[in-house]
């Protein structure tokens, strides 16, 4: 399944996500994004995560092995990106590390889009040696700032997670970026165990209606880095 960036439009409601891993990935000071080697697949776990909590699909470990994703019919979300991952499961189940390896590549560029539209990064055009033309990707809104510092009092400080601050920490973690971010989040061992536990679910007491949200990051991070170590992108060890 291949999107490009024309395909979807931008998002008019709440950003998904995706949108808010990509973000925070995003790195202001050389415009580049962390961990572009892992990124397919931590986009595509954040998709199928969202899908997940949202009851679009249902993600469950299968006796066989390995997560499997159903389309719950009658049930498609509304945004065309989250509608793309649930199209693709509608006909019958799948792994989860087949969405992820079918969702995941084509999702940078339509996200990156979403961001500039809702000028949370900026396209700049620079030149180039006085003679190429080239762009250049800026902080905009400063919405990333408040992103990374909800994580950071997760990690760092310990606070009760949010729901969706728990998810998007838990996939930070996952694409092994995490390191990258060390002028914002310190790495040290508190937060690497702290982020950890959030990988695996554990993201201490809370609301039962939490429980959906923690089991279904927990099951899609796993796949997401089993799918990682499988095509050899991050060691068994992360």
């Amino acid at each position: 399944m291949t999107l490009h960036a024309g395909d979807i439009p931008q998002g008019d409601g709440a950003p998904l996500l995706a949108e808010d891993v990509l973000l925070v990935l995003f790195q202001p000071d050389s415009g580049t994004i962390a961990g572009e080697n892992t990124l397919f697949y931590v986009l595509g776990g954040a998709v199928l995560t969202e899908l997940g909590i949202e009851g679009n699909v249902e993600i469950g470990e299968h006796r066989l092995g390995g997560a499997q994703v159903r389309a719950v019919q009658g049930n498609a979300p509304d945004d065309e990106l989250l509608r793309s991952g649930w199209d693709y499961v509608s006909d019958k189940p799948r792994n989860a590390q087949t969405v992820l390896a079918a969702v995941g590549p084509g999702l940078r560029g339509p996200l990156l889009d979403r961001l500039v539209g809702r000028g949370d990064i900026r396209r700049e055009k620079r030149r180039a040696l006085g003679l190429f033309t080239t762009t250049a990707l800026e902080d905009g809104s400063g919405r990333r700032a408040g992103l990374v510092e909800s994580v950071r009092a997760v990690l760092e400080d310990g606070e009760p997670p949010e729901p969706r601050v728990a998810a998007l920490a838990a996939l930070v973690s996952a694409s092994g970026s995490l390191p990258q971010l060390h002028k914002e989040i310190p790495w040290n061992s508190d937060v690497i165990t702290r982020a950890k536990a959030l990988e695996q679910g554990d993201w201490g007491a809370g609301a039962a209606a939490e429980a959906v949200t923690r089991t279904t990051t927990a099951i899609v991070v796993n796949a997401t880095v089993s799918a990682m170590v499988a095509a050899n992108v991050i060691s068994p060890q992360g």
